[in-house]
């Protein structure tokens, strides 16, 4: 917090109130502005005199930060424990409004002494379902698994994918998507990406297609859908099924306008998703599920993912040891009802973010894509002139963490130089690599922090 600010006209008649409705300090005068979003908010220096606690007025004058929508007009008080706790995923707010039903649903499975399947576990698919699903439409199957990774791979057992086959994945996602269908001995085939919605590109797909490709898997990346139109004229027209990653985009729904429309992971033959910690529906280890409308491959998925069978001590097929246990279940059981509530929240702060951002120099907004809703698991900008490192170094100083997803491509990590791709093979996958930031995005949020970072990254922007 910087100690001078320069000279602006005093306003002793300004009137504060605190963002957390305490009683404000007492301001002596306006001291300087600080430049922030024009005409949204300015960050304003004023000395006051504060109490250090209930009996005692310290003499010292100090500098206390106030944000201001309008200039002239001071409407909250910094309060400065508030902006000092930004943090990139917030999970302590929710999950202390929780606790006494996060509490009680711990202590039932405890109870029950049954911690790995029973009633918490099929309770949870069930009413997965339950929300998965449109009006008008069919309860989709869910099956529950232990963690994002094994979903993925599960799903691709169930279509019988193996060595010799081929799987085309975006070459700019997180590893899981792509080291499912190499430990398969399945070749992943990967394609770029649009530079705008980040997400895979349908042209190279049609590309890309072989003899040998037996599934497509299309990653709805940071919380809106990819081009499913395409996708799935390609799938028909080539009798490729399509896999759908929905780990960061568990409930946006995806609707072209002419005759094709539902929710993400439910379009294609498999959906898979991640209850990971920090996911919109996170549990508090690892987790995750498979989600179809197929009778025949919701069995067989929940068969391998059983050991391979479905009667204890009868193998059919074989599988694997990965189930979600009752405690996460019962966890995830809480936090579904607020699922739409805390998505309803990212989308409220996502706008925010827009706005103050949409006029930056050096700075592109994520793109809404028309046919498809975006519950943004992560609000990432594009940043320009080679200064996305810095300014993610810089933004830290200032007490505001960031995220780039991804700084590598797939073609680019050393497990996977063997498919013989080459550096510019993916141009997009490349340019998002080095250009992409991620800013704080959670449920707790609130405008005070958002303005603060918004402010703060403006700043460091233009020196």
């Amino acid at each position: 917090m910087p100690k001078e600010a320069p000279t602006v006209a005093k306003a002793p008649y300004l009137e504060l109130r605190s963002a957390r409705g305490r009683k404000p300090p007492v301001v002596i005068e306006m001291c300087g502005v600080r430049r922030g979003v024009e005409a949204t908010s300015r960050v304003v220096w004023a000395k006051v005199s504060v109490a250090a606690n209930k009996k005692i007025v310290r003499a010292k004058i100090d500098f206390m930060e106030f944000i201001i929508a309008k200039v002239g007009c001071v409407s909250s008080l910094a309060m400065q424990d508030e902006l000092e706790n930004i943090k990139m995923v917030d999970l302590s707010g929710m999950n202390a409004r929780l606790k006494p039903e996060i509490d009680d649903a711990i202590m039932r499975v405890i109870a029950s002494e049954k911690f790995i399947g029973g009633e918490e576990v099929s309770m949870f698919a069930e009413e997965l379902g339950g929300k998965l699903k449109i009006e008008g439409g069919k309860t989709p199957y869910v099956i529950p698994c232990a963690n994002g990774t094994d979903a993925l791979q599960i799903a691709l057992m169930s279509l019988g994918i193996g060595a010799g086959d081929e799987v085309i994945t975006p070459a700019f996602t997180f590893i899981s998507t792509v080291e499912v269908v190499a430990i398969l001995g399945a070749k992943p085939v990967l394609v770029d990406v649009y530079p705008d919605t980040f997400n895979m590109d349908c042209e190279a797909v049609e590309k890309a297609i072989t003899k040998k490709t037996k599934a497509i898997i299309p990653v709805h990346l940071f919380g809106q859908c990819a081009d499913m139109s395409r996708l799935v004229e390609i799938s028909k027209r080539t009798g490729v099924p399509i896999v759908e990653d929905t780990a960061q985009s568990l409930m946006s729904i995806y609707c072209n306008g002419n005759g094709l429309s539902g929710r993400a992971g439910l379009i294609g033959k498999f959906g898979t998703t991640s209850f990971f910690p920090s996911k919109n529906l996170g549990c508090f280890g690892d987790g995750g599920a498979l989600f179809t409308h197929d009778e025949e491959l919701a069995t067989k998925a929940k068969a391998i993912a059983n050991h391979g069978g479905q009667i204890r001590y009868k193998h059919e097929i074989v599988g694997l040891n990965s189930r979600l246990d009752a405690i996460q279940a019962a966890i995830l059981r809480v936090k579904l009802p607020y699922l739409e509530e805390g998505n309803l929240a990212r989308q409220k702060a996502a706008n925010i973010y827009d706005e103050l951002l949409k006029d930056v120099d050096g700075i592109e907004i994520p793109k809404r894509d028309a046919n498809s809703t975006h519950v943004f698991h992560q609000y990432t900008i594009k940043v320009s002139g080679n200064q996305r490192d810095s300014l993610s170094e810089a933004l830290k100083e200032d007490g505001i963490p960031t995220g780039i997803y991804y700084p590598k491509g797939i073609h680019l990590q050393p497990a996977y130089k063997k498919l013989g791709y080459s550096v510019d093979d993916f141009p997009n996958t490349n340019y998002l690599a080095s250009t992409v930031l991620s800013l704080p995005m959670h449920t707790e949020l609130t405008n005070l922090q958002q303005t603060r970072i918004v402010e703060r990254l403006i700043s460091r922007l233009t020196k």
